[in-house]
């Protein structure tokens, strides 16, 4: 008994050491899939088990060429890969500072007055870039622009928005049933997978998006269609029933 006890003491660590490894890898690769660093992680994935078959064979001057080249391609991963780190370590240092308490009817209240807005600024050919903050705080990108916390409404909404507002540039960020500010600057999104005829305004929604967990509707004047960015991911050409739900299934996941 003894004895087997001292094996599963021995055995113990090396299993939860490759439970935490296999883990923290997957996590990489999915917070990886679908950006250009996933191909690069391929690439380097190939650079390596190149590495121990040169090993092997003793080919003792393409090691050394192998073992120089992983030197220089940390310095350059850190250089060309740097949005896709930031928001890894974005994601990491995450906290709940934000909930949404708001009670079932004030919820109502407040997704009904962002989609009237929604397409009455779209009927005017109006475009507009709405963040709804969720549990990431918004704090950063609100200070690059005017806060005014004022209490939301459809009207305030399309004011602000107006051409000739001198706050219709950038971003609006809404806090609960408050407008907390506009005219915000947002991060840019280089997702290969956006669409090219889309503009700055889409990828700055799908750009938010990436680094928050906030639920920012974009409207385009040219083409009318009303667009959300969540989760880094973009749904197109929504209908007042789709963008309704949309908002409220994304509030209510975040809420429980």
């Amino acid at each position: 008994m003894f004895g087997i006890l001292t094996n599963l003491e021995f055995y113990w660590k090396p299993v939860l050491e490759i439970l935490i490894l296999w883990f923290v890898f997957y996590k990489i690769l999915l917070f990886l899939k679908g950006t250009r660093a996933f191909q690069l992680l391929k690439g380097i994935i190939i650079l390596v088990i190149a590495f121990f078959i040169l090993q092997k064979l003793g080919l003792h001057t393409l090691e050394w060429l192998f073992t120089r080249l992983f030197a220089i391609s940390i310095i350059a991963i850190v250089i060309l890969f740097q949005p896709e780190l930031r928001q890894g370590l974005a994601k990491l240092g995450q906290q709940k500072l934000f909930h949404f308490n708001l009670p079932e009817e004030d919820i109502e209240e407040m997704i009904n007055e962002i989609v009237t807005a929604s397409f009455m600024l779209s009927k005017k050919r109006i475009g507009a870039l709405i963040a709804i903050q969720r549990e990431t705080g918004l704090k950063n990108y609100a200070e690059s622009g005017v806060i005014i916390d004022a209490n939301l409404s459809a009207e305030l909404i399309q004011a602000i928005f107006h051409p000739f507002s001198p706050l219709h540039d950038g971003g609006m960020i809404i806090q609960e049933k408050k407008i907390y500010a506009c005219a915000c600057l947002f991060p840019l999104s280089d997702s290969p997978e956006l669409d090219k005829t889309l503009g700055m305004r889409h990828r700055a929604a799908l750009g938010l998006s990436e680094e928050t967990d906030a639920i920012v509707i974009c409207i385009s004047e040219e083409t009318q269609k009303i667009n959300v960015a969540v989760g880094g991911k973009m749904y197109s050409d929504l209908s007042k029933e789709k963008l309704s739900y949309l908002i409220k299934s994304n509030l209510k996941r975040k809420a429980k």
